[in-house]
């Protein structure tokens, strides 16, 4: 089994993706089972897929669910459609998405800050047939700068995160460089150097990219980490990657940010898929 020995995890803060993990319990379950679990940290994708300004009774029993769990939230995406399922974001589409996107920026970092939230993610989304990508790209630099705006005024990143060709055949940003190139876009244009790369080593494997090279390259500019092994994105151990070998190397990058568990869990119950990491380790220092 992979070693992530006590020693070499230490320091490392871990984050469960509530939107993939324990996702065989109601959402206001999940807060108290991840905590159940040892961990201190959640992060979600936006859980209200139907809703990008939910009524407030629903934003406020899930706040609840979270501060009765002692749980923090460490990340949220704004709303990016059906996730799982077919869409992969709404801020780059033209018509009445975008304006959902946008109709959700206040409400989904209003969300985050109530928690103490430091990171937003925006996912780009699909090519649409019919749509000159010039004007996708104009329509997503907009957006990202009212996101980011918004990211700032609750002191948080705002996270631009590359998915992998082979699942997502339709979203742009397909690669380490592609993100990177639209994380300059948008601090360029604002001014304000919040934007962020979201390094997602799972999606970045399925894209055959050289890992150590990115995490030498990006991690200064680096927001946040998440992980999965490949094939299967499952837990640590299920695949091939060297996880353990590549955390190492991004701490001795300066990664100093959370790292997302964002894998599935499996045939059982979500609360054995952490087996790869000792309890000691899993509540955020």
């Amino acid at each position: 089994m992979t070693d992530f020995s006590t020693d070499q995890a230490a320091g490392r803060r871990y984050t469960v993706n509530l939107s993939i993990l324990f996702t065989e319990l109601p959402l206001l379950e999940r807060p108290a089972a991840a905590a159940a679990a040892g961990f201190t940290a959640a992060e979600l994708w936006w859980p209200w897929i139907d809703a990008p300004e939910p009524p407030s009774a629903e934003r406020d029993a899930l706040k609840g669910a979270f501060e009765d769990a002692g749980v923090r939230l460490t990340g949220l995406n704004f709303y990016a459609g059906r996730l799982p399922g077919p869409d992969r974001g709404a801020l780059s589409l033209p018509g009445e998405e975008s304006e959902r996107f946008r109709a959700n920026i206040a409400a989904a970092a209003d969300f985050a800050g109530s928690l103490g939230c430091g990171a937003l993610n925006a996912l780009y989304g699909n090519r649409v047939d019919g749509t000159d990508p010039a004007e996708q790209d104009a329509i997503a630099l907009t957006n990202l700068q009212l996101a980011a705006r918004a990211a700032d005024r609750i002191g948080a990143v705002l996270l631009i995160e590359a998915l992998n060709r082979a699942e997502s055949p339709r979203y742009p940003l397909a690669s380490a460089p592609a993100a990177i190139e639209v994380v300059d876009r948008v601090n360029a244009e604002t001014g304000l150097g919040n934007a962020r790369f979201l390094m997602d080593l799972y999606h970045l494997a399925m894209n055959g990219e050289d890992l150590p090279t990115v995490i030498d390259r990006y991690t200064p500019r680096t927001g946040h980490v998440q992980i999965a092994d490949n094939p299967g994105r499952g837990a640590p151990g299920t695949g091939s990657l060297p996880l353990a070998d590549l955390l190492r190397r991004l701490d001795k990058a300066g990664y100093g940010g959370w790292i997302g568990l964002e894998y599935k869990p499996g045939d059982g119950p979500s609360a054995a898929a952490f087996d790869w990491l000792p309890p000691a380790d899993r509540a955020a220092r």
